[in-house]
């Protein structure tokens, strides 16, 4: 087998104390996808240096794809040979053909298999078109074709918010084999932006088995984002459980879990690690415990005492850096330094804040760019992507409409107004469920989103000629999936700034994206800012904002700008003007039905709601940033 994961993790991966099965933390999902790539490339290796097979079991979702690039980089650049590899897929939907869109057999040859030279005979994926009468035999026979391989050498898992591995939901059996298995709600829920609406999720899915998982010799599980956070905690540090499939890789000889910081974050060894002995105490770690510590005793800063410390397992700080009184004060004043009424100071500057999807400026810091405007700064909105995918098809219906009896009003083109209505509203008719939509639709969404954009941005006193509509190239496929940041993102996102030359910089650091936009926008910016460092010898300054799902932790947040009652009203009245998104929106997020003009009113009062607890000045509002300092978020 090849080396071990301790063995060949990056300086950047650290081993997480107090878990039952080995969890290592990264600071990147590319340094995350790199190992693991690189870990199976030495099997593969290994395996053809002796003229045998490698046996993989593979994954689907938006948590393997680096791995998947890694892996055909390594094909392309260095030779790696995958012609002896034999592979068998975890899971399928049933009742999907090969060819629909969300089938995991389309999947994994467009995103993998096709880039490959592995032989079509070796490639093993459970056929979710398969008849009912003969799902019992298709399962045996997949799992006869695992025992002919020798078994699995290496499986790659995800696990899913209700802690399912592969399709494995809550309560399944630990000894199940390969089979057909009733999808639990959160799964549906969770994979409803893949197939534009929770009502055209199947219901039912062939899976292989938790015995069948455990059987393999090495077992490597990913977890990326804080949405999984709260899982991973009881998967390692909770009790072994059919409640929660993965926790029964702790039982395990060789799994491990590889986590970024947003899913490791909930972990005892990285929230609260002074719980599990001695630490050293940093600035940053003594500022997280003081406000850990305020929470638990329900006190104000100031108000701590030693008794306070000695109760909660902080004797070691007291001893370092006591007492009560003086530790707490530091925190304190640490807390007041971050308050901040004019995040970009008083000197009038250009500022452009990048907004992932169409309303992420106003949804995350509409009340800062008040701030910017009020205070005199040439504000910049870059809109990223259209999200035209998000737009339901009923408002494309209605544009459409809306345009055709225009122009038959005043009879203004009847020929393309016949084309308007033969193109939208001829393929809406003939979408079926889980379909993208037609080029002529997603041009009609996209303009949608535009004029909302422009109305939100105008509303909080952007002006309209400060409003750049990038596009990115990397946005344009019509569904779910995106394709990776290429050169021309970057290109494209690198000529706004040095056209611009902003003092200050707003990206979206929100790694709760559910469907990973955030994530991959960031990334583009974050290259382009390197390489405007590399040619310029400096960067504008860049703060990092949270998108609908999440607030900074009180610990995390560097710059939080106090906003009045008007500021929060005139920023709900610019998430109103995003309508196609009000009421309901088609992508709301996990869990969450709450409006995103209420999660933001929540968001930032509750955030004013710590500021006070802490015994810091009350404010009615709040919105909180932290500084990028350069590297992966």
């Amino acid at each position: 087998m090849a080396t071990s994961i301790a063995a060949t993790s990056p300086q950047s991966a650290r081993r997480i104390p107090g878990t039952k099965v080995p969890c290592y933390q990264f600071d990147s999902n590319i340094d995350i996808a790199r190992l693991v790539a690189q870990t199976i490339a030495n099997l593969i290796r290994e395996r053809n240096s002796f003229g045998q097979h490698a046996v993989l079991g593979l994954p689907t979702g938006s948590t393997p794809v680096g791995i998947y690039r890694e892996l055909i980089r390594l094909h392309r650049e260095e030779g790696l040979d995958f012609s002896g590899v034999v592979t068998f897929n975890l899971d399928e939907y049933y009742g999907l053909e090969r060819d629909r869109l969300q089938s995991y057999h389309r999947w994994m040859y467009e995103t993998f298999f096709n880039h490959v030279n592995i032989r079509p005979e070796n490639i093993h994926i459970p056929d979710g078109s398969v008849s009912l009468e003969d799902v019992e035999e298709h399962c045996r026979r997949y799992e006869e074709a695992i025992e002919r391989a020798g078994g699995i050498d290496l499986q790659l898992l995800g696990i899913g918010r209700n802690g399912h591995i592969g399709f494995n939901e809550p309560f399944s059996v630990r000894q199940s084999r390969t089979r057909l298995a009733t999808l639990d709600p959160i799964t549906r829920k969770d994979a409803a932006s893949d197939f534009f609406s929770e009502e055209n999720v199947p219901t039912t899915a062939l899976t292989m088995g938790i015995g069948t998982i455990l059987d393999a010799r090495k077992v490597i599980l990913i977890a990326l984002g804080e949405h999984k956070a709260g899982i991973v905690r009881e998967a390692v540090e909770g009790p072994i459980s059919d409640r929660v499939p993965a926790s029964f890789l702790c039982d395990h000889p060789d799994a491990s879990f590889l986590l970024d910081n947003a899913a490791a974050s909930k972990l005892t060894g990285v929230a609260t690690p002074w719980a599990l002995g001695n630490v050293v105490w940093t600035d940053d770690l003594i500022k997280r415990a003081v406000l850990w510590l305020c929470f638990q005793t329900k006190k104000a800063l100031l108000r701590l005492q030693d008794n306070d410390f000695r109760n909660h397992n902080l004797h070691q700080l007291l001893r370092h850096h006591g007492p009560a009184q003086r530790v707490a004060h530091h925190v304190f004043r640490w807390m007041m330094d971050t308050i901040e009424y004019h995040p970009a100071g008083r000197t009038s500057q250009r500022v452009i804040c990048f907004s992932p999807h169409p309303d992420d400026d106003v949804i995350s810091m509409g009340g800062t760019l008040i701030r910017l405007v009020e205070d005199g700064h040439e504000v910049h909105v870059a809109y990223m992507t259209s999200g035209n995918i998000a737009v339901f098809d009923h408002d494309a219906r209605w544009l459409a409409d809306l345009v055709t009896e225009y122009n038959r009003i005043f009879g203004i083109d009847q020929e393309r107004s016949l084309r308007i209505e033969d193109h939208v509203f001829g393929s809406l008719a003939k979408k079926l469920p889980g379909e993208p939509d037609a080029d002529a639709v997603l041009k009609i969404k996209a303009l949608i989103r535009w004029g909302e954009a422009k109305s939100g941005a105008t509303a909080v006193g952007c002006h309209e000629e400060h409003l750049h509509f990038l596009d990115l190239p990397f946005y344009q496929t019509g569904t779910i999936a995106k394709r990776p940041v290429g050169p021309e993102d970057v290109r494209i996102i690198r000529e706004l700034i040095e056209r611009v030359q902003p003092g200050q910089v707003y990206v979206a650091g929100d790694l709760s994206d559910p469907h990973g936009t955030h994530r991959v926008c960031a990334e583009a910016i974050f290259r382009a800012l390197a390489e405007i460092e590399d040619a310029h010898g400096s960067r504008p300054d860049v703060l990092l904002y949270r998108g609908a799902w999440q607030e900074w932790a009180p610990h995390e947040i560097e710059i939080a700008v106090p906003l009045s009652p008007s500021d929060l009203d005139k920023k709900k009245a610019a998430i109103f003007r995003h309508e196609s998104q009000k009421d309901k929106a088609l992508f709301p997020g996990p869990d969450d039905s709450r409006e995103f003009w209420q999660r933001a009113e929540d968001r930032n009062r509750g955030t004013a709601d710590v500021y006070n607890q802490l015994g810091l000045p009350e404010y009615f509002a709040m919105e909180g940033f932290v500084r990028w300092k350069g590297g992966p978020i």
